[in-house]
């Protein structure tokens, strides 16, 4: 089969590699970039992998699915309560480790496997994955119908936060830097017009200057969701102490139980078909992966979210 592996910091399509053996095998049909593929790339921690945690796909008897894309032990508590990024014995992911869906088919263990709503577009459910973290983190950082809402950011994981938001009839505020961004941003019912005083700001950028203004926007006793990853160090600021805010990091999302956020995600996605369009503004086959990368990592020129058509 084929495979898009990062070899010495750039992907290279092969055309040999053989599955995994160990559980089912997968036939992919869209697999999209993460940014974490971008900064595991530009930090030389993703040479030999195959990359790819968005990723959906057919099974070999028919059933369309999204794939969580960890595995645990199983038997400790973080893994029985779903939290398998937690597991005592350390978690395993498909895509960062364990070959992902960056290819023509990808063996996974059955426990992952997300059986998709009858007739959600295969074309965009790669999105399942990102929508499920933004799911994780709303529930992180508590937010309800009856909370004012900001969030910042409007890359892939801010606008899926919107997203979610929308599905859940919770009107939000949205802070976006590039025109095309806020276009999607409009399109997923957020709004533009920004003030202060919010109960939640969910940081979608996690960066100093994001943070300062998250804490900054957000009421005494507020709550700052960081949805986003701190791929760098972040500073915490007085005004974190004075206003007494709440930060609430979110990593990942619940799996395999009842309640899990893929399955949310799933709906989310069926119920809104405007959020593939939205979202994924670019596509290549996988012998295009040198051009995909380079369209991923280039926000500020109309991308959003870059995906794999196999």
């Amino acid at each position: 089969m084929r495979a898009v592996r990062i070899i010495d910091g750039a992907p290279v399509l092969e055309r040999d590699v053989e599955p995994l053996d160990d559980g089912v095998t997968i036939k992919v049909v869209t697999s999209s970039i993460c940014g974490s593929d971008l900064h595991l790339v530009d930090g030389g921690l993703a040479d030999g992998m195959i990359l790819g945690h968005e990723f959906c796909g057919v099974t070999p008897d028919g059933t369309a699915v999204a794939v969580e894309p960890m595995a645990g032990c199983g038997g400790c508590g973080p893994c029985e309560d779903g939290h398998l990024s937690h597991c005592v014995t350390g978690p395993a992911f498909y895509g960062i480790g364990l070959p992902g869906g960056m290819a023509d088919e990808v063996t996974v263990q059955p426990e992952a496997l997300v059986p998709l709503p009858t007739g959600l577009d295969l074309s965009v459910a790669c999105l399942v994955e990102p929508l499920a973290v933004a799911a994780h983190g709303l529930n992180r950082a508590r937010v309800s119908a009856t909370d004012r809402v900001l969030v910042i950011g409007a890359g892939p994981i801010g606008l899926a936060t919107a997203a979610v938001l929308r599905h859940r009839g919770i009107g939000a505020d949205l802070s976006a830097r590039h025109p095309h961004q806020q276009e999607a941003a409009q399109r997923l019912g957020a709004s533009l017009t920004i003030s202060d005083g919010y109960d939640v700001v969910l940081d979608c950028v996690a960066t100093s200057e994001s943070l300062a203004e998250a804490v900054g926007r957000v009421r005494p006793q507020g709550r700052v969701g960081l949805v986003g990853t701190t791929w760098q160090p972040a500073e915490v600021g007085i005004s974190t102490c004075m206003k007494e805010v709440e930060i609430l990091p979110a990593l990942a999302y619940r799996c395999r139980v009842p309640g899990r956020d893929f399955e949310e995600a799933a709906a989310a996605l069926a119920a809104g078909p405007d959020i593939g369009d939205t979202l994924i503004t670019h596509r290549f086959p996988l012998d295009g992966c040198t051009e995909a990368f380079a369209t991923a990592a280039d926000r500020a020129s109309g991308t959003i979210k870059v995906a794999f058509d196999i």
